[in-house]
């Protein structure tokens, strides 16, 4: 087994009240790894998560810590921690006591966990604040002592259920960067939860997409922007452009009636595919010189870009550009080789 596998999930099966959540999922965790699952509500990445903490046990399969199965050891056991979503601090307790409280828990000396508590309140930002009273605090500061009473304890695995969800955009925004910041600083193993996929990109090192209690794909924020294995992921990572297509030879292929170079290789001659184009990698030029032409039907101004929806011969392409069309105005639409991705055909 490769050294740096932390976690390892083996054809685990979690059924629920005759409902099957997870189906035969396998997943390999490296150690100092920034992992997001990502997926829609009920895709089974929170139940992921409770099965790595040890909340829950699989219908079958194996959960594996440093190689060694840990599938029936109860949560307190495992060198994990976890922050949720509803942070679930203790009210009657001030912050300081609130981060103390797993260290006394394992019966630490008083000077120890005054050092411990200190340093960590300040790598979060929050050094000054020991005495405050929890219903003092904000949301995002609230965020930060849930955060700190988990690392505190120096798990090998944080878990990250939705940790940033009932935050306010800006407050989030901030909070993802700090959150990576803190995985560098603290060099432990982060798994996130989230059904936000622009949180995904921002904060991964690996996303692994889910839908359906399956995973879709695994892979670094780029790949699965721009290369998503199927129409699933196309469509869940982003705007796209989803379009059939046919597959001629190696780099060139046919979709909205007209043939177009591109990169990808390695399909049969004439293979029936899909083919993603993101809508930010479509250029508007005039009719004459794109390779595609349309007539807009509408613009909606989005402060970086214009979105315009453009209707070319009965079938509608979404386009993110910095020129501003109107709607009623035909335009050409231009895509070169690199910004053509095929798909095999999938149930996506």
């Amino acid at each position: 087994m490769d050294n740096s596998v932390i976690v390892s999930l083996r054809d685990i099966v979690v059924d629920f009240d005759g409902q099957r959540i997870l189906n035969g999922l396998n997943l390999d965790i490296h150690d100092k790894e920034f992992v997001t699952l990502l997926g829609s509500s009920g895709c089974g990445k929170t139940t992921t998560l409770r099965l790595i903490a040890g909340f829950l046990e699989p219908t079958a399969g194996t959960v594996s810590l440093h190689g060694k199965d840990i599938t029936g050891v109860p949560p307190y056991k495992r060198p994990v921690n976890t922050v949720f979503q509803k942070y679930a601090l203790f009210p009657h307790l001030n912050v300081f006591e609130n981060v103390a409280f797993g260290l006394r828990l394992k019966h630490l000396d008083e000077n120890t966990i005054r050092t411990k508590v200190r340093d960590m309140l300040e790598v979060v930002g929050l050094k000054g604040f020991e005495r405050r009273s929890i219903s003092q605090m904000s949301g995002g500061q609230q965020q930060r002592v849930a955060i700190a009473r988990s690392l505190v304890n120096e798990p090998e695995i944080l878990l990250l259920d939705e940790p940033l969800g009932a935050l306010d955009l800006k407050l989030r925004k901030e909070m993802q960067l700090e959150l990576k910041r803190l995985q560098r600083e603290m060099n432990i193993t982060f798994i996130y939860v989230t059904h936000d996929q622009e949180e995904a990109l921002t904060m991964s090192d690996t996303v692994v997409v889910m839908n359906g209690g399956v995973i879709q794909q695994v892979g670094t924020p780029e790949e699965i922007y721009n290369e998503p294995k199927n129409a699933f992921v196309a469509d869940f990572i982003g705007d796209s452009n989803i379009i059939d297509g046919v597959m001629h030879r190696d780099f060139l292929v046919s979709f909205a009636g007209v043939q177009f170079p591109c990169v990808d290789r390695g399909f049969k001659p004439e293979q029936s595919v899909q083919v993603v184009v993101r809508p930010e990698d479509i250029e508007v030029v005039s009719p004459m010189e794109g390779q595609l032409t349309g007539e807009v039907s509408d613009v909606i101004f989005k402060g970086v870009h214009f979105e315009m929806h453009v209707d070319c011969d009965g079938r509608e392409w979404l386009i993110h550009s910095t020129r501003a069309c109107t709607p009623g105005e035909r335009i050409g639409m231009r895509i070169g080789p690199n910004e053509i991705h095929i798909m095999a055909r999938s149930e996506g």
